[in-house]
């Protein structure tokens, strides 16, 4: 046998023993990673490391349990997969840990802001017609319709929208009146 004949004696061999062996590493990686990438990655890279280790004895004798060899790889290939998993931690959306980071109440800044905004939405709301408030409360805190509240208020439900315009103007008036003297 001349050297030039060795890579594809080793080739042959290892298109065999894939035959052989690569769907019982496969599931044997499958069921220790829980993750048929990884599973695959695992075996393959298994086979890469015996073809190297096999063309590394190509003056000595072949590997005489391949099978037995290739386990042993797949399983030294699995703890480093799942060294290296712990190491990196657990990957997650911003959206997936959204809940568990952000502090769901206010900061005190903020809550201030509020509450002076609310304070002149209800200035505001005291100023209106009662129908115009009514109008409004009804459509958005009630969800009603315009025809729903025009028949509520016995006006027509063209009204019913000037009515909740005319309060909207207002109110967002006197949400920006603050902005204009700063």
């Amino acid at each position: 046998m001349t050297i030039s004949d060795q890579p594809s004696t080793a080739v042959s061999d290892l298109d065999a023993i894939f035959r052989l062996y690569h769907r019982e590493l496969n599931r044997f990686a499958y069921r220790k990673l829980g993750d048929r990438e990884a599973a695959a990655d695992v075996v393959q890279d298994a086979f890469v490391r015996y073809l190297s280790a096999d063309a590394q004895r190509a003056d000595a004798a072949r590997l005489d349990s391949p099978r037995f060899f290739l386990w042993r790889i797949v399983g030294n290939l699995m703890i480093d997969t799942i060294r290296r998993k712990r190491r990196q931690g657990i990957h997650a959306t911003w959206d997936e840990i959204t809940e568990d980071v952000v502090d769901p109440a206010p900061l005190p800044d903020r809550l201030l802001e509020t509450r002076e905004e609310f304070r002149l939405v209800k200035e505001a709301l005291e100023t209106l017609s009662p129908n115009c408030r009514q109008a409004l409360l009804l459509n958005r805190v009630e969800g009603l319709t315009h025809a729903q509240i025009a028949g509520r208020l016995g006006v027509s439900p063209s009204m019913v929208s000037k009515y909740i315009m005319s309060a909207l103007r207002r109110c967002m008036n006197a949400l920006a009146a603050p902005d204009a003297a700063l």
